[in-house]
C-alpha cells in the first residue's frame, strides 16, 4: 500500500516517530494504539461478531471492545471460541474471528485452527504475544505461538511494529477468504498493542500481495479439454466437495447435471451442495458412502471432481479407485490436484468461474442407460436399517425423526464419530450450508461450539446439534452461552454409552476387544472395572440434569415415539433444548468400506 502523505512524515522507530516532528505524547493524541487498530482493522474488515477470550497480553485490546460496537461472544474455553468462529463462518460464508491471550490461551487455539486449516474454513484469530523485549526469555505465559501455529493456518504473521498492524490486518483477512480459505494467525505483542500510530485502517478490498496471487481464472483450454471429454462420456459422476458450497457454484453444478444427465455424489462437506432428493443425487460417497455413489465411481467412465480433494475417506484403495475413468480435476488449490489420485484433465481455477466457461461447451448426450442403472442401485441398496428385535430405539431412527420434524429444513450441526455419519446418511440435505461438521481433522467436541456460532450467525434458522456421548462432553462448557445469549439450538445427543466409532472398529477388525470405550460402568473390561451396584445402566453424567445446570430445557427420551413428540415441541421452542436419546449400543453404521479396502468392496447393513 502507498502510504498517504500527511502521514509519512511521522514514519520513523516502530511505535515511534522523528524527533524533529512530534512528540509521544502528541502522537498519542493524534494517534491510535496497536489495540485501537485491531478494533477497528476488525470492524473495517467486516467482521460483527468476535469471539475470544481474556489474558494479561490482551487486556489492552480487550480494553478497547468495551466502547466497540462489535458483538462480543465470552466462550468458556479458547476451543470452543474457536469453533464458534469456525461454525459461524460456515454458516454465513463470513470470516469467522477469534481473539485469545498467549499460552495457554493460543495452544488452547490450535485444535480450533487445524479443524478450520482442513476444511478450508476461513478464520483470523488473534493472540496476545508477550511485549517484545521478552520474547525468548521464558516469560510467563509466552509461547513460540508462529511457531506452533504454522502447519495449521494458512499464513501467520507476528507484528514487529504498530505502523504495520493496520496492513496486517488487512493482509490477513485477504488470505484468509481467497483462493482456498483457511485460518490466519495475527501474533500481536503486548507492548506493539500499547504504542501509537498514525497510519489509517486498510481494508482488504485494497490489499495486494506480489508473493500471493490465487490463480482465479481457469485456462481456456483446459476447459475445452473438460467439455469435449464430457461430450464423448457415457456414464460420468460429477464428484462434488466442499468447494463448491465455498464458492457459491452450486447452482451453476445443478445446471449441469440436470441440464447434461449427469449424476452427482458429495463428500461429506459436500452436503447439502446438490438437492439429495433428486433422482441424479446419489448421496455421500466413500468409506461410509451410499452403495449407489460407489459403484457409480468404480463403473463411471469419467469422475469429475468439483472443489474435492480426493481424501483417504473417500477413495478408498487408491490403486483400485475409479479404474476404468479418466479423472477430471477442478480446484482452486494447485497442490491439491494430483497429490492423491492421478488426473487426466487438471483445471486450476476458481471453480464457479470454471463452469460458467465450461457450461456453453458442453452438449446433449443420450446417457439413458447409465441413469437407468444409477436408479436401480437407489433402489435397491440405499443405506437401510432393520429394527431391533429387543426394542432399542435406532439412531439411523432418530436422525429420519429429526429430518421430518424440521421438514427437511434445519442446519445440521454434527460432532464426529458414528453420530456424524448417521446424519450424513439419513438426514436428505438440499441446499448449501445445511451441514456443518469436522471433516478433515475429525474433531471430536466441535459439535457443541460450532453449532452456537451458526446460530449466531444464522438467528432465523433452525440449528441442531447432533453429538455423540463421547464428544458432547468435550466442550460441554459451552452449552451456557447459548443460553446467555437466548440461541434456541437444539442440542440432541445419541447416547450408546459408548465411543461408538472406535467400539465399531474394535467389533469389526480386532475381535470385540473394548478397550477405553464404554463409557458407563456396566459392562467395561476388567482392567477398567469401576464398582457399580446397579443392574440397569448407570448415565454417567445425567446430562439432562447437566442441561438443567446450564439453564436448558432437557428431556431423556428412549422410543422414537418419545423422541419425535419431543422433536416437535423442541423445534417450535425459541428456547435451547437438549433432547437425550438413549439408543442401542452396539449398532453399526453401515455400509462400509474396509481400511485399505477398495470402495467396490462394502460391508453392506443386515437386509429384511
Amino acid at each position: 500500500m502507498t502510504q498517504a502523505p500527511q502521514y509519512q512524515q511521522f514514519v520513523g522507530r516502530p511505535g515511534s516517530v522523528s524527533g524533529e516532528s512530534l512528540t509521544q505524547e502528541m502522537l498519542r493524541k493524534q494517534g491510535r494504539s496497536g489495540a485501537q487498530c485491531v478494533v477497528d482493522g476488525l470492524i473495517s474488515n467486516g467482521c460483527s461478531v468476535l469471539f475470544g477470550y481474556p489474558g494479561g497480553t490482551v487486556i489492552d485490546i480487550f480494553d478497547k471492545l468495551y466502547d466497540s460496537p462489535l458483538k462480543f461472544v465470552l466462550p468458556r474455553h479458547e476451543q470452543g471460541g474457536i469453533h464458534m468462529a469456525d461454525g459461524y463462518a460456515r454458516a454465513t460464508g463470513k470470516v469467522g474471528c477469534a481473539l485469545v491471550t498467549s499460552g495457554p490461551g493460543a495452544t488452547n487455539a490450535v485444535t480450533g485452527l487445524a479443524t478450520a486449516m482442513m476444511d478450508g474454513v476461513p478464520l483470523v484469530v488473534i493472540s496476545g504475544q508477550v511485549a517484545m523485549n521478552l520474547i525468548g526469555t521464558d516469560a510467563f505465559q509466552e509461547a513460540d505461538t508462529t511457531g506452533i501455529t504454522r502447519g495449521v493456518t494458512k499464513h501467520n504473521f507476528l507484528v514487529r511494529s504498530v505502523d504495520d498492524l493496520p496492513r496486517i490486518i488487512a493482509e490477513a483477512f485477504f488470505i484468509a477468504s481467497t483462493g482456498k480459505p483457511g485460518p490466519v494467525l495475527i501474533d500481536i505483542p503486548k507492548n506493539i498493542q500499547q504504542q501509537y500510530t498514525l497510519r489509517p485502517d486498510v481494508s482488504m478490498q485494497d490489499v495486494a500481495i506480489r508473493a500471493y496471487q490465487p490463480t482465479l481464472l481457469p485456462p481456456p483450454e483446459q476447459v475445452a479439454r473438460l467439455a469435449e471429454a464430457i461430450n464423448k462420456s457415457h456414464r460420468p459422476v460429477l464428484y462434488v466437495g466442499g468447494g463448491a458450497i465455498v464458492s457459491n457454484s452450486c447452482s451453476l453444478l445443478r445446471s449441469l447435471a440436470e441440464t447434461y444427465d449427469i449424476p452427482v455424489c458429495t463428500t461429506l462437506m459436500g452436503l447439502g451442495a446438490f438437492p439429495e432428493t433428486s433422482p441424479l443425487s446419489m448421496w455421500m460417497v466413500g468409506m461410509h458412502g451410499s452403495v449407489a455413489a460407489n459403484q457409480a465411481i468404480q463403473q463411471a467412465d469419467l469422475v469429475i471432481s468439483a472443489g474435492a480433494r480426493f481424501d483417504d475417506r473417500v477413495t478408498g484403495r487408491t490403486s483400485e479407485f475409479a479404474c476404468s475413468a479418466q479423472i477430471a480435476h477442478i480446484d482452486v488449490d494447485a497442490s491439491a490436484i494430483g497429490k492423491n489420485v492421478g488426473t487426466d484433465i487438471a483445471v486450476c481455477a476458481d471453480l464457479r468461474q470454471t463452469l460458467e466457461a465450461l457450461l456453453p461447451l458442453v452438449r446433449k448426450v443420450d446417457r439413458s442407460a447409465w441413469l437407468k442403472q444409477i436408479a436401480v442401485w437407489r433402489e435397491q441398496k440405499p443405506a437401510v436399517y432393520l429394527p431391533r428385535k429387543d426394542g432399542k430405539m435406532l439412531p439411523q431412527a432418530v436422525i429420519e425423526a429429526i429430518d421430518r420434524a424440521s421438514a427437511g429444513k434445519a442446519t445440521i450441526v454434527t460432532d464426529v464419530g458414528q453420530n456424524q455419519m448417521w446424519a450424513a446418511q439419513f438426514y436428505r440435505y438440499t441446499r448449501p450450508r445445511s451441514f456443518l461438521s469436522s471433516g478433515g481433522l475429525g474433531t471430536m467436541g466441535f459439535g457443541v461450539p460450532a453449532a452456537v456460532g451458526a446460530q449466531l450467525g444464522t438467528p432465523d434458522a433452525l440449528v441442531v446439534s447432533i453429538n455423540g456421548d463421547g464428544g458432547f462432553q468435550m466442550n460441554i462448557q459451552e452449552l451456557v452461552v447459548a443460553v446467555e445469549h437466548k440461541l434456541p439450538v437444539k442440542f440432541v445427543v445419541l447416547n450408546n454409552s459408548h465411543l461408538g466409532m472406535v467400539r465399531q472398529w474394535q467389533d469389526l477388525f480386532y475381535g470385540g476387544r473394548h478397550c477405553a470405550t464404554v463409557l458407563t460402568p456396566n459392562n467395561r473390561p476388567t482392567n477398567e472395572r469401576i464398582t457399580c451396584d446397579e443392574a440397569e445402566p448407570v448415565y454417567l453424567p445425567d446430562f439432562v440434569k447437566v442441561a438443567e445446570a446450564y439453564g436448558i430445557r432437557s428431556k431423556r427420551v428412549k422410543t422414537i415415539e418419545e423422541a419425535e413428540a419431543v422433536f416437535n415441541e423442541a423445534f417450535n421452542d425459541p428456547h435451547p433444548w437438549l433432547i437425550e436419546c438413549i439408543v442401542a449400543e452396539d449398532e453399526n453404521v453401515l455400509p462400509m468400506v474396509p481400511p485399505g479396502a477398495a470402495l467396490s468392496e462394502m460391508i453392506l447393513p443386515p437386509r429384511a
